[in-house]
């Protein structure tokens, strides 16, 4: 049967993952498939580099529209990355009449709406498997294994580079910054690990997620996003005394006042299987209401656990390739036309557990005015733990886990016990997660 022709855009790490996962087990793939799937064209900016790697069985360019302009190119695997230039090559990938496989969960989370409008009305399909999660085959598992049920929350650590600097501080009792310039020496890190530690990777794949759960419209510019960057060591040890461990997490909840969508360091108890989760991993717990709760769990990033999931993707789209778009699996899991447009929370409205680190003097009566503004909020302390000054120390920690409560009422109680003369410097707040 005739093969299936791809044109690779960028032959960097995934990209040379992509080539050689595909050359190596492209018998057992066609099986799959029912028809070979071969990378007829490459287009990179280092042509010589692409040459090497795919010594001479396919064509090479160093131009990008060539490829999405070639008639002989059925799908178009873009992995170049960003939303700038890849986002023009898709676009006209899909005006071109081609199929589109691609990793850049930036790009879908800035301009998934726009891009699957475009696809659907082209009658083109767009795969994304490889955009969240690496080797984790988490679309497809919200998108079709998990279709019976109404999706109540997802969490994941979705970040292999925050968690391995959060495992290594938690192991090695080491600062942020010191386990940081260790992941970037072991290249965990990039050399600007902004979008990594603060968060806003999580945020992109996250986004994703939460729209495909709830048939929702994509929300990246809506979601909360705080990092590990402010992340103290000490705040890691008294939440490990507490039987608790801190993990970024990527949140999204359906709730009745709508979507909470927030990534940000978060307290799990240590007996759940996702608190357990270490180094450069990453995990996807999701909660169904008929399943219950089902983890996902592998290798976040790689050449080639991304490359299985980019080439997972080949396969679906080149099984669907002559069927009538109408009965494809639609791109975000719900059909066009019953997508909903559901309001994402801010921050102030979400409703969660509270740990609280309080930097105090060490006097009568400091603990009696916290708790009085505490409940003078609504807010009941489930915990707490009161480090014993040390000899000539005059000021303590007083660390509380509270009930659930709002979060604006949290804003409101710290500002009150901020302003209490025996409290010194900022409360350190974060958030708790039982994930029932």
């Amino acid at each position: 049967m005739k093969p299936i022709n791809v044109g690779l855009l960028g032959i960097g790490t995934v990209g040379g993952g992509t080539f050689s996962v595909l050359r190596r087990n492209g018998e057992e793939i066609a099986r799959r498939a029912g028809r070979p799937i071969r990378i007829s064209i490459v287009a990179d900016r280092n042509p010589d580099r692409a040459h090497r790697l795919t010594a001479g069985t396919c064509r090479v360019t160093d131009d990008a529209f060539a490829v999405v302009g070639d008639p002989e190119v059925d799908i178009v695997v873009e992995l170049i990355g960003g939303y700038g230039v890849a986002r023009e090559l898709v676009l006209q990938a899909i005006a071109n009449g081609k199929h589109v496989v691609t990793a850049n969960k930036a790009l879908l989370a800035k301009h998934g709406n726009e891009i699957f409008a475009a696809a659907r009305d082209k009658g083109v399909m767009v795969a994304f498997e490889a955009a969240v999660a690496g080797g984790i085959p988490i679309i497809k598992a919200l998108r079709e294994g998990l279709t019976a049920n109404r999706i109540e929350w997802i969490a994941g650590i979705i970040n292999g580079t925050t968690n391995f600097i959060l495992s290594e501080m938690r192991d090695k009792g080491l600062s942020f910054a010191a386990v940081l310039q260790e992941a970037q020496r072991l290249g965990y890190a990039e050399a600007d690990p902004t979008f990594d530690v603060e968060g806003v990777d999580a945020a992109h794949k996250l986004s994703i997620m939460s729209a495909i759960a709830f048939g929702n419209a994509m929300n990246f510019d809506k979601a909360h996003i705080e990092g590990i960057s402010q992340l103290d060591a000490a705040d890691i040890r008294y939440a490990e005394q507490l039987g608790y461990r801190i993990k970024l997490l990527g949140i999204t909840k359906r709730t009745a006042e709508g979507v909470e969508l927030r990534v940000h360091p978060t307290l799990i108890p240590a007996k759940r299987l996702i608190a357990n989760v270490e180094g450069a991993m990453n995990a996807v717990l999701v909660k169904g209401d008929a399943v219950g709760a089902t983890l996902y769990y592998g290798k976040g990033a790689g050449a080639e656990p991304t490359a299985s999931a980019v080439i997972a993707d080949l396969v679906d789209v080149t099984r669907m390739h002559t069927a009538d778009p109408e009965h494809r699996v639609p791109h975000l899991a719900f059909q066009p036309d019953a997508m909903v447009d559901l309001a994402i929370l801010p921050i102030s409205a979400v409703v969660s557990s509270y740990y609280l680190r309080l930097r105090v003097e060490d006097r009568p009566g400091v603990l009696a005015d916290v708790t009085r503004i505490l409940a003078d909020s609504g807010i009941s302390i489930v915990a707490m733990i009161q480090r014993e000054p040390g000899e000539g120390e005059e000021q303590t920690d007083i660390i509380m886990l509270t009930h659930k409560t709002r979060e604006r009422e949290v804003d409101t109680a710290i500002a009150g016990i901020e302003s209490l003369a025996a409290v010194r410097g900022r409360i350190i707040r974060l958030r708790l997660e039982e994930l029932l």
